[in-house]
């Protein structure tokens, strides 16, 4: 994910982190009254650590805090983005003032920890279906106020973004289709109001994907079919792909999908599986940030 298109995303949700923490830019007077009783000049530093193994996702974040809580800390990464780190391994380091260091440090460790265990997640699924050239695509079931980041942090794990909302695809599902009508009616109706935009049907038996390719969709979702029912779709759209002599139809895979069944569905042959577990399911990092220095009282 290009996150130079989400810069504003990120500002604000980290603004919103803050806000929930020390008040900044919803009080008059944004306070961590802890961090008061450190002297206000008194300069530190810090360490953060994983105690997890993980792969590290969410510096944007991280960055974008201290930045809003004091521009003047310095942050010294020992890892990049999307690297595997193990279990008490030095994540970033951080110098500046005492009280910025620990004002800052929930909201900077929140983002880290939701994120590289989003990655982390990613990375196993992703390690699932190696070899066999199908794509794990993540849904729109994320954390409220997070989608770009959980999205960016599926890429950090080696897994692929599907629609980022419902502005920039259609994917057209079962009442969708009972309101227009068709599948046909559908489709058509989606290529007049923004041919430029993909469209994705879901379909629930054979003669639902016939109509959906007859129809002229980008993509279609077969919903909650078996890897052998899969294997026949493939097979089905390659037929028809040779006869007509196109491209075949780009297929999904979707619904009840697990870590147990995961790979008999990646070697069907279809290009993409998308999984609702990978943003949803996912289990924070441990981490923990130590101070190593400054004349204060540790607490």
């Amino acid at each position: 994910m290009d996150l130079t298109q989400h810069l504003n995303d990120i500002q604000e949700s980290v603004a919103r982190a803050l806000a929930e923490d020390i008040g900044l830019g919803k009080v008059d007077n944004p306070v961590d009254i802890t961090a008061l009783l450190i002297p206000a000049d008194e300069q530190s530093k810090a360490r953060v650590i994983t105690r997890d193994r993980a792969v590290i996702a969410g510096r944007p974040w991280v960055d974008e805090v201290f930045r809003q809580v004091d521009p003047s800390v310095t942050i010294d990464w020992k890892v990049n983005e999307g690297d595997l780190a193990q279990p008490n391994e030095v994540l970033f380091e951080l110098q500046g003032n005492a009280r910025a260091l620990l004002t800052g440090e929930r909201s900077a460790l929140n983002f880290l920890q939701t994120l590289s265990g989003t990655a982390t997640l990613c990375h196993h699924y992703a390690s699932l279906v190696e070899g066999t050239g199908v794509k794990l695509l993540d849904t729109r079931k994320t954390l409220p106020g997070l989608r770009i980041a959980q999205k960016y942090a599926v890429t950090m794990g080696g897994c692929f973004n599907h629609r980022i909302g419902l502005y920039d695809a259609f994917l057209i599902k079962e009442n969708h289709i009972m309101a227009a009508g068709s599948i046909t009616a559908a489709v058509k109706q989606a290529k007049v109001i923004d041919a430029s935009k993909p469209v994705e049907v879901e379909v629930e038996n054979m003669q639902q994907l016939d109509e959906a390719i007859d129809a002229g969709a980008n993509i279609i979702m077969l919903d909650n079919f078996t890897p052998e029912q899969m294997r026949t779709a493939v097979a089905h759209c390659q037929q028809r792909s040779a006869e007509s002599k196109q491209e075949r139809v780009k297929l999904e895979a979707s619904g009840g999908i697990n870590q147990d069944t995961l790979r008999s569905y990646a070697e069907t042959g279809v290009d993409f599986i998308s999984i609702g577990a990978l943003t949803k399911d996912c289990k924070a990092t441990d981490l923990s940030m130590r101070m190593i220095g400054g004349n204060y009282l540790a607490f």
